[in-house]
Formats: C-alpha cells, sequence, structure tokens
C-alpha cells in the first residue's frame, strides 16, 4: 500500500467544529459587561434576521419577478425597487418584533417610526435597508447599512416620547455600526464602540453567520482608488488636483488602480478588505454631497476608524462627528487607508492655505 505522507484519504476533509455564529459572538461579547441586560444581544438577534431573510430575497429576486419598480419614490427622490419595499417592511417588522426598538430610522421612510408598544425599549436603529438597489437588475451586489444608539432615560417610560431629535447625534454616539453586502454569498461586518471589526459570512446549509475575517484591519496604504469620476466636471479644483495625482504620479511611479462598482457597500467592503480609498465628495450639483450622514456615514466611519483607517468629509472635518441637522441630511465622503486619506487632506490644505 502506498505511503501518501500522512495526508487523510481521498474525499476525507478536516471539519472544524469550533465554529463561531453571529449569536455565539454576541453572547460571549456580552459576558465581557457585567452590567449588560441581554437587551442589546436580543436587537442584534433580530437584526440577524432581517439581514438573513433580505439575503434570501435577493438570491430569490430574479426568479420570483421582485427586480423593477415599484410605483413610488422614497424619501431621497429615488425610484422604489419592489426589493427596497420588502427590505424595509422586514427591517420594520424585525425591530418591532425585538421589543427593544423604540424608535427607527429608514432611508425608506420620510418620518421616524416608533414602537410605542415598547416604551421601555432603550434602543434606536438607522439603516438603509437595500443600498445600492439600481444596481439590482445587473446582479451587482447590494447591501444594508445599520447603526444603533442608545437612548438616555429620560426618554424611555410608558409616559414619555421619543422624537427625531433624540437621534440627531453624531456617530461618535453609535453603540455599533456595520453593514451586509449581499453578493456571490451575504456578508456582515459588525463593530462595537471601542471595538473591533468582525467579518461573518452566511452559510447557507446551516443558516448562520460564520466568523470569518476576525479583527479586520485596513492596511495603512494602498494604491487603489474608488470614486465617480463622471462628477469630476462639478468638484472643487483641489479635489480633481488629488485624483489627478493619483493617476499621473510622475516619472518612474506606478498611477493608482480605478475600481468602482457604484454601491457603497460593494466598494467599501472592498476597501476596508484590500486598502485604498473610497470617496463621494460633495460638489457644485450637490454641495452638500449624495450620502444620508446618520444611516450611511457615520455608521461606515465608525467600521473604517475601528478598522485602523481614516473617514473625514468634504471640509476634512472627521466623519463620526458631524451633526446630522435632519434624520437625511448628507455629507461628502472620503474613507479608507490611514495614508491614503492622509494625502486628500493634505492636497486641500494645500488649496485652502
Amino acid at each position: 500500500m502506498a505511503n501518501n505522507g500522512g495526508a487523510p484519504p481521498v474525499g476525507q476533509e478536516n471539519i472544524n467544529t469550533d465554529i463561531v455564529t453571529l449569536s455565539r459572538f454576541f453572547t460571549e461579547e456580552q459576558t465581557k459587561y457585567p452590567e449588560a441586560s441581554g437587551d442589546f444581544t436580543l436587537l442584534c438577534h433580530a437584526l440577524q434576521f432581517s439581514f438573513k431573510s433580505i439575503a434570501y430575497y435577493i438570491r430569490r429576486a430574479s426568479l420570483i419577478n421582485l427586480t423593477g419598480l415599484a410605483g413610488s419614490s422614497n424619501t431621497t427622490g429615488d425610484d422604489q425597487k419592489k426589493l427596497d419595499v420588502i427590505g424595509n417592511d422586514i427591517f420594520i417588522s424585525a425591530m418591532r418584533g425585538s421589543g427593544k426598538c423604540r424608535i427607527l430610522v429608514s432611508e425608506e421612510e420620510e418620518k421616524v417610526i416608533k414602537f410605542d408598544e415598547h416604551p421601555n425599549a432603550r434602543y434606536a436603529v438607522v439603516c438603509d435597508p437595500i443600498d445600492g438597489s439600481s444596481n439590482l437588475d445587473a446582479g451587482v451586489s447590494v447591501g444594508t447599512i445599520f447603526g444603533i444608539f442608545q437612548l438616555p432615560d429620560e426618554v424611555l417610560g410608558p409616559n414619555k416620547t421619543v422624537e427625531e431629535k433624540h437621534l440627531l447625534h453624531p456617530g461618535t454616539s453609535l453603540i455599533a455600526s456595520g453593514f451586509t453586502m449581499y453578493g456571490a454569498s451575504a456578508q456582515l461586518v459588525v463593530t462595537m464602540r471601542g471595538g473591533g471589526v468582525n467579518g461573518f459570512t452566511l452559510e447557507n446549509s446551516l443558516g448562520e453567520f460564520i466568523l470569518t475575517h476576525p479583527n479586520m484591519q485596513l492596511p495603512a496604504k494602498r494604491d487603489i482608488y474608488s470614486v465617480n469620476e463622471g462628477n469630476s466636471m462639478y468638484w472643487d479644483e483641489w479635489c480633481n488636483e488629488y485624483f489627478h495625482s493619483l493617476k499621473h504620479p510622475g516619472e518612474g511611479k506606478k498611477p493608482y488602480s480605478a475600481r468602482y462598482i457604484g454601491s457603497m457597500v460593494a466598494d467599501a467592503y472592498r476597501t476596508l478588505l484590500y486598502g485604498g480609498i473610497f470617496a463621494y465628495p460633495a460638489d457644485s450639483k450637490s454641495p452638500k454631497g449624495k450620502l444620508r450622514i446618520l444611516y450611511e456615514c457615520a455608521p461606515m466611519a465608525m467600521v473604517f476608524e475601528n478598522a485602523g483607517g481614516l473617514a473625514v468629509n468634504s471640509h476634512m472635518q472627521r466623519l463620526m462627528e458631524l451633526v446630522p441637522e435632519h434624520i437625511h441630511d448628507k455629507s461628502g465622503v472620503f474613507l479608507g487607508s490611514r495614508d491614503e486619506v492622509q494625502k486628500v487632506i493634505d492636497t486641500y490644505n494645500k488649496y485652502k492655505k
């Protein structure tokens, strides 16, 4: 009999039986905080159910005619896709059913949604249920972005009211944030205040998110940029100068590679994995920017900062410190590897002197 050098028999695989699921991860995190009541963990279980549901419907979308327009527009003027409507409904239902969410902001809803039936619920959730949905018909990756705030004690209780103003806080007030990308597989990235960034992959046969990317860290630099250059005629001079310098770095130097999908979650996830910079600058056509501070910019900024990166707006202010004027307020965005974002800041400062 031939010696196979100690390798396992053909057809046999090494099986990992110590699997860290998202549920196990949250439960183990909870034990680190003696004051934890378990409410946050229950809220996160409801969140992951909504991610699994949206992933399921996106996989089936082309089979059951869920793509195409639903016939109405959302608050920011985008034509709603059928899946947008379904994703929004799933999110609302999951948050209501959790019993731990007091108030919800969704990109698809003009006003906040209050769950008055849960007056003692201490959490506020902000989300973009299906970001990048204009790409759905082409099979391009879309995603969900979310953030979680803890409400102050003075608004808790049966005789108290919670309003939009209780959500107009900077990203530094977030206790957790993250996003799910629905691509070839569903990838969930989550972080908590003062913690690391962890990535999970949905294992469809088990129906569980499995920890596959523990303690994600951005490379300090990487020669990749991601931006819609079709808007360059509207950019400020300093902004055009910055991107020109990436493409024309000088004699003997290699230009940056361009990678742009047009779905923020997909572009940000690639940037998080490989490094580089993702940008959506404010410009003369959209002076305030295009991305929403509360449920796109702040949650993403928290993920990138906790992974060792930087995130700023078009005035080089830290994205995490922006206070939205209303729940759908917008901003320009530059986020990515620390050294790459610093180059943006240096170019801006050179022009603004």
